[in-house]
C-alpha cells in the first residue's frame, strides 16, 4: 500500500502539515468543532481536535476507495472466505443479524443456525433465573462460573462489568481464565457447589489452560457432593463443537452450546460465548445488545465513508500510526462501569491486527497494529496523563463519555463529564509560556508548567450505557480494526502469533513435572531456567 499514487500523496502532505497546531486549525476555521463531527445511530464523534486537515481527510478517504474498502466489506457481509490463512468466512455480524436475514456458507444460511442456538439460550437462561433449573440437590442456582481464555473470557467479563447496573444482583458471576491456580481457587472459596453452575467455553474443549481450570473446578464441585459423578451434569455446561469430549467431560451435550468456526474468539462475545451475559442480564436485554452491535453493522455497510464512524475512526488510527509514528493508542472510558473495556479492546486490536505479513504472504514495509492500553477516567488522569500530556511520545486518545449516569449521586456525574471534556481540550490546546507567565509563574518554572498541546483526541458521546450501547460501541471498535486491516492487506482474523509458545509449553511441562532430572534441549537460558526451577522446588 506505501505504493500507491494515494499513500505517497498522503507521505508529501505529511510533511506539510505534521508541524500545524490545533490552535492554528480552530482558529482559521470557528466552525470546525462542529463541522468534524458525524452521528450515527445514537453514537456522536468528535473527531475535531485531530491533526488533520480537509485534505488529510480527503486524502485518506481515497486511500480507503484505493485499497478496495468498499469490495473487502461487501465479501465478509456476504460470507466470502476473507480469512484466507485459514480458510474461513469471517461472520461475526451473523451472530446479531435479524432472524429473516440469509446469509448462506457452503449452502445453508447460518443465520438460522444462529438464532437456533439463541433460542436455546434463551430457554436454558430463563430455567435458571427462574429456578426452575436446579442442581443436584434440589436447589437453585446462585453461582454462576465462566471458565475460558482469550475472547471466551475477556468478552463475558468486559460485558459483565459494563452491564453490571443491569444484572441479577441475587446471582454471583466469577470468571477464571488464567492457568494460575490462583485464579479458580480465589473464584470459588467462598462459593457453595450445590448452588453454583459452571461454564466451560472451549470450542474444541480441549484448550490446555481452560480444561485444567474445569476439571479443577469439576474435582472441586464433587469433594463437596459426596463425590457424585452424576451431579456434573447438573451444574455443568458447555459452549463448544465437540459433543463427543463434552459428553466424556460428564456434561450432557443437550447442554452444549455451539458456536462456529466462523467466529474468532475476540469477535464471539455475542456468540454462545455470552451465555454468561446472558444469564445476567436476561435475554431480553442480551437481545437488546444484539440489535446494538446490528444497528452500527448496518451503519458501516452502508454509511458513506465520509460519515461512517468506523472507517473514519480505523482511517485516522492509521494517519498516526504510519504518518506520525505513534505506537499506542489510549482508550479512557468515563465510566467506571467500561473499566474492562481497555482490556477487551487489547486483544480485540491487537490479536487482529498485529501481523507483519500481507495476505500475499509478503512483509509488510509500514507499521501496522497499534497498542490499545487505557484506565477509567478520572483515575487515569492521577496517573499517565502526566506522560500524555508533557511526555516526548504522541498518544492519541478515545474519550468515552455518557451524558446521563446509571447512579445518580449529587454532582458527581456533572464533575466527571467536566473532566472528560477539559482534558481534551486541555490536550488539544495546552497553555503557552505567555500564558503561564500572566499567572504569575517565576520564570524558573515556566518551561515546566506549559504544555504544548496539540495532542489528539476523539470523543465518543452516547445518551447512556445500557446493552444497546455496548453493542454499538464493540461494534465500532470492531469495524475500525477491520477497515485499517483491510487497507494494510493483513489477514485481521487469524492468530498464529499464540500458537508457538503453546507448543513450547507443552514440550517443558513434563520436563517440569519428571521425577528424575530430565535431559533438556533447548537454549542455554531456557535450559537454566528450568534446573534453577526444580532446584528451588526441591529446597525445604
Amino acid at each position: 500500500m506505501n505504493a500507491t499514487p494515494t499513500w505517497k500523496t498522503l507521505s508529501e502532505h505529511h510533511a506539510k502539515v505534521r508541524h500545524l497546531h490545533l490552535r492554528q486549525l480552530f482558529a482559521e476555521d470557528p466552525k470546525r468543532g462542529a463541522r468534524l463531527t458525524a452521528e450515527a445511530v445514537g453514537l456522536y464523534l468528535d473527531y475535531s481536535k485531530n491533526r488533520v486537515t480537509d485534505e488529510t481527510l480527503a486524502l485518506l478517504l481515497g486511500l480507503a476507495e484505493e485499497a478496495g474498502l468498499r469490495q473487502r466489506i461487501d465479501a465478509m457481509f456476504r460470507g466470502d472466505k476473507i480469512n484466507v490463512t485459514e480458510n474461513r468466512p469471517v461472520l461475526h455480524v451473523a451472530l446479531r443479524a435479524p432472524r429473516a436475514t440469509t446469509i448462506v456458507v457452503d449452502g445453508e444460511n447460518v443465520v438460522d443456525q444462529v438464532h437456533a442456538v439463541l433460542d436455546r439460550m434463551t430457554d436454558f437462561t430463563n430455567r435458571v433465573r427462574s429456578g426452575a433449573w436446579r442442581g443436584h440437590t434440589g436447589r437453585p442456582i446462585r453461582n454462576v462460573v465462566n471458565i475460558g481464555i482469550g475472547g471466551s473470557d475477556l468478552g463475558p467479563v468486559m460485558a459483565y462489568e459494563a452491564l453490571k447496573h443491569y444484572s441479577d444482583r441475587s446471582m454471583v458471576f466469577r470468571f477464571v481464565s488464567n492457568v494460575d491456580g490462583t485464579d479458580l481457587a480465589e473464584a470459588v472459596h467462598d462459593l457453595d457447589p450445590a448452588e453454583t453452575l459452571v461454564i466451560v467455553s472451549s470450542k474444541t474443549f480441549t484448550t490446555l489452560e481452560t480444561m485444567t481450570n474445569a476439571q479443577s473446578a469439576r474435582q472441586w464441585l464433587l469433594d463437596g457432593l459426596a463425590g457424585n459423578v452424576k451431579a456434573v451434569a447438573k451444574h455443568f455446561v458447555a459452549v463448544s463443537t465437540n459433543a463427543k469430549e463434552v459428553a466424556k467431560f460428564g456434561i450432557d451435550p443437550a447442554n452444549m452450546f455451539e458456536f462456529w468456526d466462523w467466529v474468532g474468539g475476540r469477535y464471539s462475545m455475542d456468540s454462545a460465548i455470552g451465555l454468561t451475559t446472558m444469564l445476567a442480564i436476561g435475554a431480553e436485554n442480551f437481545r437488546a445488545m444484539l440489535d446494538g452491535f446490528h444497528q452500527m453493522d448496518e451503519h458501516f455497510r452502508t454509511a458513506p465513508f465520509e460519515r461512517n464512524l468506523p472507517v473514519l475512526m480505523g482511517l485516522l488510527g492509521l494517519w498516526y500510526n504510519d504518518f506520525f509514528g505513534a505506537e499506542t493508542v489510549a482508550v479512557l472510558p468515563y465510566d467506571q462501569y467500561l473499566k474492562r473495556f481497555p482490556a477487551y479492546l487489547q486483544q480485540l486490536t491487537m490479536e487482529s491486527n498485529g501481523k507483519q505479513v500481507k495476505l500475499d504472504g509478503k512483509k509488510v514495509e509500514y507499521d501496522t497494529g497499534a497498542i490499545y492500553w487505557g484506565e477509567p477516567g478520572t483515575n487515569g488522569q492521577h496517573s499517565f496523563y502526566q506522560l500524555i500530556h508533557q511526555g516526548t511520545r504522541l498518544v492519541p486518545c478515545d474519550f468515552i463519555a455518557f451524558a446521563n449516569p446509571l447512579n445518580p449521586l449529587g454532582g458527581h456525574h456533572d464533575i466527571l463529564l467536566a473532566n472528560v471534556v477539559a482534558q481534551s481540550e486541555a490536550l488539544a490546546f495546552g497553555k503557552t509560556p505567555d500564558e503561564v507567565k500572566a499567572e504569575g509563574t517565576p520564570n524558573w518554572l515556566v518551561p515546566h508548567r506549559v504544555f504544548e498541546g496539540n495532542r489528539p483526541s476523539n470523543t465518543i458521546l452516547a445518551a447512556r450505557l445500557d446493552p444497546e450501547t455496548l453493542g454499538k460501541l464493540v461494534a465500532l471498535y470492531e469495524h475500525s480494526v477491520f477497515t485499517q486491516g483491510a487497507i494494510w492487506q493483513i489477514d485481521s482474523f487469524d492468530q498464529w502469533g499464540v500458537e508457538l509458545g503453546k507448543v513450547l509449553a507443552q514440550r517443558i511441562i513434563p520436563e517440569l513435572q519428571s521425577a528424575s532430572e530430565p535431559k533438556l534441549g533447548h537454549d542455554g537460558s531456557t535450559n537454566t531456567l528450568l534446573r534453577r526451577i526444580r532446584k528451588m522446588r526441591a529446597s525445604p
